[in-house]
């Protein structure tokens, strides 16, 4: 089958990207004194350049965890629990969770991992301003307790192994922290050590040949930073590098598929419906509203089937919820009746306008006079969260940083949470929602949170339409890239190239 043209890369652009491309990449596939079976450095090419000097503090931190330099105590598993990583054990008394850690272990500086580090990285990062994302609402502290590490909340909080799983509370030798901001050059425990960053060009790592899990089968590193979609689509297909992140969905399908992998991400494109005023105050309009959206023609038309249709608010990243969920008894459809209703999105995310354009024919065939809000994230949000459209096209992440639902769930649909676009009030669903928070991890929660779910989906109070997927390219010749769906791995210890 022939592709559209207007999906086929000019060649004078892929000329220009092998040049953009080819200055950070030339003479790094040599061999560097390797052993085994990769030889060669690993040239990835990234989305987004560093925005805080790949600060661990921030959103950065993912980067230097999808490079597998910089390592947590803590690790999650696929189902989202909480296993051993640089500490191999924790036991819990009330609000104090006490962590034993890993012998052996050192930092690329050739420092030792110590309960004094653990308690730096920790301590700095819970005064940080603003705080990493994972202690929003946390007041954490940490301690040495002889050769353990003893961290306390000021509430109970069960999840507090599945917080210090994330990349934004790794933890570095002590050089990090002696200038005002945290530099992780040289001072991470992981198979690769950060040893250069040009600015939001590129880096390069080596491999740390005293990584305490062995040693990694790559030399080495070397990343681009390629903004541009199309630029990185093309420089997987000119060989110019072995893995390439976040492929949009339109390069997607004109790359050869052997190279292209999909992920289900936990991601779900949602319409939040305001409950509080306007047409979708009537359950019975949101109903029609609901009942209105074909999430399978908005798949195969604006995704190209690089998506999965919704059947809840937790996807296929989340395998544990499908079987969890039972059937949702919804409020009887009504008549729209010619209703305006006014609905916004944004333009960051590519897909989005052509998402909400879909959903404005849907709801004018079901009976709604539908207008289109769509401007950029920064310029839209506020509006959002004021409730000044009737309803609101979002992708929104559904684990946040700890790999568990229940934050999300209460951010977005209790009465007194931070990002309530749909800006629900109903007890019932908050107590469903508190019940989810404070269960103890384990099957006792995830059946809590398929329960909340359940109740916030029978009041329409969101109508959940796809699951997005991560496109990731390795080359022909990579062996062992990691295909996460929470973003946290890309290049492992296990990773090289033939």
């Amino acid at each position: 089958m022939r592709l559209p043209a207007r999906r086929l890369l000019p060649a004078t652009a892929l000329t220009a990207v092998s040049a953009l491309l080819t200055g950070c990449f030339t003479g790094t596939e040599q061999t560097t004194g390797a052993s085994g079976p990769g030889g060669k450095r690993i040239r990835v090419a990234m989305l987004q350049p560093p925005r805080s000097g790949l600060s661990p503090l921030s959103d950065d931190a993912f980067k230097l965890s999808r490079w597998s330099t910089a390592e947590t105590l803590v690790e999650l598993d696929r189902e989202g629990d909480a296993r051993p990583a640089l500490a191999t054990e924790w036991r819990r008394s009330g609000r104090s969770w006490t962590f034993t850690l890993r012998d052996g272990v050192t930092f690329h500086d050739g420092t030792k991992l110590t309960p004094d580090t653990v308690v730096e990285s920790l301590t700095r990062a819970a005064g940080a301003s603003p705080k990493p994302r994972i202690l929003d609402g946390v007041d954490l502290t940490a301690k040495a307790d002889g050769d353990r590490v003893t961290v306390t909340t000021a509430a109970e909080d069960p999840l507090v192994p599945q917080r210090l799983s994330s990349p934004q509370l790794a933890i570095l030798a002590a050089k990090a922290y002696r200038g005002k901001t945290v530099d992780p050059v040289g001072a991470g425990t992981g198979p690769f050590e950060l040893t250069k960053v040009d600015g939001t060009s590129s880096a390069t790592l080596d491999r740390y040949d005293g990584y305490w899990g062995g040693k990694a089968k790559s030399p080495g590193i070397d990343v681009k930073f390629v903004p541009d979609g199309t630029a990185r689509a093309a420089a997987l297909r000119s060989g110019e590098a072995d893995i390439v992140e976040a492929i949009p969905v339109s390069q997607a399908a004109v790359l050869d598929q052997d190279l292209v992998t999909e992920v289900p991400m936990p991601r779900t494109n949602t319409l939040y419906l305001n409950t509080r005023k306007g047409a979708f105050k009537d359950p019975a309009v949101r109903a029609a509203a609901r009942e209105a959206v074909d999430a399978e023609s908005i798949v195969k038309g604006v995704y190209e089937g690089r998506a999965d249709v919704a059947e809840g608010l937790l996807g296929p990243a989340l395998p544990w919820a499908a079987g969890l969920r039972t059937p949702v008894e919804h409020s009887e459809a009504g008549d729209p009746a010619g209703r305006t209703i006014t609905v916004g999105t944004y333009t960051d995310r590519s897909e989005m306008p052509e998402v909400a354009a879909a959903l404005q024919q849907q709801l004018q065939k079901a009976g709604f006079r539908v207008k289109l809000d769509v401007r950029e994230y920064a310029n839209i949000e506020s509006d959002a969260l004021a409730g000044r459209f009737d309803a609101f096209v979002l992708s929104r992440a559904t684990v946040l940083d700890s790999g568990d639902p229940a934050a999300y769930l209460y951010s977005d649909f209790a009465s007194d949470g931070t990002f309530n676009l749909s800006h629900l009030t109903d007890p019932d669903i908050d107590e469903a929602l508190k019940k989810a928070a404070d269960t103890p991890v384990g099957d006792a929660r995830r059946k809590a949170v398929v329960e909340a779910e359940a109740a916030v989906l029978a009041r329409d109070a969101a109508v959940p339409m796809l699951h997005e997927r991560v496109i990731q390219g390795d080359a022909a010749g990579v062996v062992g890239a990691a295909h996460d769906p929470r973003e946290r791995e890309l290049v492992t210890a296990d990773t090289y190239v033939k």
